[in-house]
């Protein structure tokens, strides 16, 4: 089984839409690793905060049925996917890494957001900081010690959502 990585983010009752991908994901695959949720401005778009995380699991689904599931998600949160890209969402659920897949179709894997985003690169050296990616051969917590932090800006958020009913290992 592969270990996965999805970065989770909502600015649309946050709280709700966490909870939902949450309990949703624990469903399908059982024992979560969940990271600590961060607060965020929004990107590209003057819009209210994001909240933002990273949940890990083993799967041995494929990558089109982990997306087809994703998206399946969002819809039932309610976000419409023929909004702008840089808009508010009730729910954007994003495959990170599929073990240390490297690819270019269905999507791009590892997902380049990983080296570019604080609210995606801070919650996954939360949960993998060891996980060496796979294009740049360093570990998460390497590429988060070389990333200039100073330039986003991120707000950890205590408990916005019960965990405690999600097992993790």
């Amino acid at each position: 089984m592969a270990q996965i990585y999805v970065s989770i983010g909502t600015n649309i009752e946050r709280n709700k839409h966490l909870e939902m991908a949450i309990s949703e994901l624990y469903h399908h695959f059982g024992a979560l690793q969940v990271s600590p949720v961060y607060q965020s401005e929004a990107v590209g778009f003057e819009g209210d905060d994001f909240y933002n995380m990273v949940v890990g699991f083993h799967s041995d689904w494929t990558i089109p049925d982990l997306i087809t599931l994703f998206k399946s998600l969002e819809v039932k949160a309610g976000r419409d996917h023929s909004a702008p890209k840089f808009s508010a969402r009730t729910l954007d659920i994003d495959l990170l890494s599929y073990g240390d897949m490297v690819c270019q179709s269905p999507i791009v894997l590892p997902r380049e957001e990983i080296l570019h985003d604080a609210f995606v690169l801070l919650p996954l050296f939360d949960v993998a900081g060891d996980w060496i990616h796979p294009r740049q051969k360093k570990s998460v917590a390497e590429l988060w010690q070389a990333f200039e932090q100073s330039s986003h800006q991120l707000e950890r958020i205590a408990d916005p959502i019960d965990m405690s009913k999600f097992k993790q290992w």
